[in-house]
């Protein structure tokens, strides 16, 4: 068994409202010296048996049409631990 991660996050033309809000609030804090803030998304996918380029390949396809939206969102995929 392995776990597959796939990370999506706005493409850095987006505007990201709450990351924006989560900028803000940070120094009311107490938290100084952050600069931005991008918020996203974390998908961890157990892949029974080995992930091998078919199953990263058919991941990959699952992220792209489904997880994402690919006009407004990048993703990246990777094999995060395997067993």
């Amino acid at each position: 068994m392995a776990r597959v991660v796939v990370d999506v996050m706005l493409k850095p033309e987006i505007l990201d409202p709450q990351g924006q809000a989560v900028q803000r609030a940070l120094p009311r804090l107490g938290f100084q010296g952050i600069s931005d803030v991008r918020q996203g998304k974390r998908f961890e996918l157990e892949v029974d048996g080995p992930v091998d380029d078919a199953v990263l390949a058919r991941i990959q396809e699952m992220a792209e049409t489904f997880l994402a939206n690919t006009v407004i969102e990048d993703f990246v995929v990777k094999v995060e631990d395997e067993k």
